[in-house]
């Protein structure tokens, strides 16, 4: 009988052992299904150990900024036809339903030269057309009057070369190239806005890629002309650095989010080799009136973020903003990449979180028509639960956008 027993015991073992082994199986398939549709819900882990004398509740504040507010609708996303490249650090402007993408990194050592057009009427993307061999490859400042695109600076060649201080126009009717008068000395992913008949230019990183830079320079321009021969020089912005997202909304420039410090060429290398630096995000938000003397500080973003200087749209009397990154996991140091939806009201001076992404993603390039927004492109998450970027993406989504003040 007691080994009879015994038997029996071994085999509730083995078998509730076989029953885990397939039910973690099953958890674990349905969660890898799951995660596309409740991306939102899905939890965090903390990580294993916190640096001596780094405060916990900072600790968990940070792992909880990519969560979902509570009561946030889920957003169905649409994916529709790729974009022919995948891109990274790429510039967009929209003109009508057309959608223009720019430049951009295929990997850190290939970058793009051309400019790839989608249809946003038929979602297929209908052209592809060289830029000039003397511009910019990534990092670009550029706006758009509705027929000329302008684009001033950037970065020239792959992994962390400088800037250049170049600027150039395209006509998207006949698609010909112009030049503008070069910037005073050359930036890194400036705020670029057309208001009240001038090019306006401010911060972004100066030579090194670091240093924030806080000058503002503008220039008179009509139908892709410069009017003036040289840069003027305006208010400086309150907070430099590059990466931040700039628009117009009834006569006032807005300035949101953006990051003191980047990526440097490693000293002494001849591939200029990218290497980390200490970064600073920000949620700061600034607002320059006509006639004003100074910048003014306006509501911030709900939490800090970057990488978003074509990932907005302005719908009615709001901007509206997919993706970016935020501040650095302080455990691991790694980046971590945002996968909300925010809205700022432009009338009421207020942030919401709106949604959710199908995944984190940052330098996306952004588009709003016939009542959906548009998202392309940018370096996506490694995962669910690893905010840190991983993969080039060329990948288009888009989805009808609800807005509720």
């Amino acid at each position: 009988m007691g080994k009879r027993n015994v038997g029996s015991v071994g085999h509730l073992v083995r078998y509730g052992a076989l029953a885990a082994c397939a039910l973690l199986a099953i958890v674990a398939v349905f969660r890898n299904f799951y995660w596309i549709s409740s991306y939102a819900t899905a939890p965090r882990s903390m990580p294993s150990s916190i640096p001596l004398g780094y405060d916990p509740l900072k600790l968990q504040e940070i792992e909880a900024m990519d969560l979902l507010e509570p009561g946030v609708p889920e957003i169905q996303w649409e994916e529709i036809a790729e974009c022919p490249v995948k891109r990274l650090d790429g510039a967009a402007v929209q003109i009508r339903n057309l959608l223009y993408v720019f430049a951009g990194y295929a990997t850190i050592d290939e970058i793009h030269s051309h400019v790839n057009v989608l249809d946003l009427m038929t979602n297929t993307w209908i052209d592809t057309f060289d830029m000039p061999k003397e511009m910019a490859h990534s990092h670009l400042g550029m706006v758009t009057d509705g027929r000329f695109v302008y684009v001033v600076t950037g970065q020239y060649g792959p992994q962390c070369r400088g800037p250049t201080n170049l600027n150039f126009v395209l006509d998207t009717e006949t698609k010909s190239w112009d030049r503008l008068p070069p910037l005073p000395v050359p930036r890194y992913a400036p705020a670029t806005q057309l208001w009240r008949g001038r090019l306006h230019v401010m911060g972004g990183s100066k030579e090194d890629r670091w240093e924030p830079a806080l000058e503002h320079w503008s220039l008179a321009v009509k139908d892709g002309k410069a009017v003036e021969t040289k840069w003027r020089a305006e208010i400086p912005i309150p907070r430099g650095g590059p990466h931040r997202a700039c628009i117009v909304f009834g006569d006032r420039l807005f300035v949101i989010g953006g990051q003191e410090g980047d990526y440097k060429p490693k000293p002494g290398s001849p591939i200029f080799k990218c290497s980390r630096q200490r970064e600073v995000v920000y949620s700061d938000v600034y607002m320059l009136e006509n006639a004003a003397k100074s910048w003014k500080a306006m509501p911030p973003m709900p939490k800090p973020d970057s990488h978003i200087e074509f990932a907005w749209v302005i719908v009615n009397d709001s901007i509206v903003i997919v993706g970016g990154t935020t501040e650095k996991n302080p455990v691991t140091k790694k980046m971590v990449l945002v996968g909300d939806v925010l809205q700022f009201s432009l009338t009421k001076m207020r942030w919401k979180i709106i949604g959710r992404m199908p995944y984190r993603v940052k330098t996306t390039l952004a588009a709003f028509w016939d009542g959906w927004l548009y998202f392309t492109s940018g370096q996506r998450d490694k995962g669910v639960d690893d905010p840190a970027p991983k993969k080039i993406v060329g990948k288009t989504w888009r989805t009808k956008l609800r807005l509720v003040l």
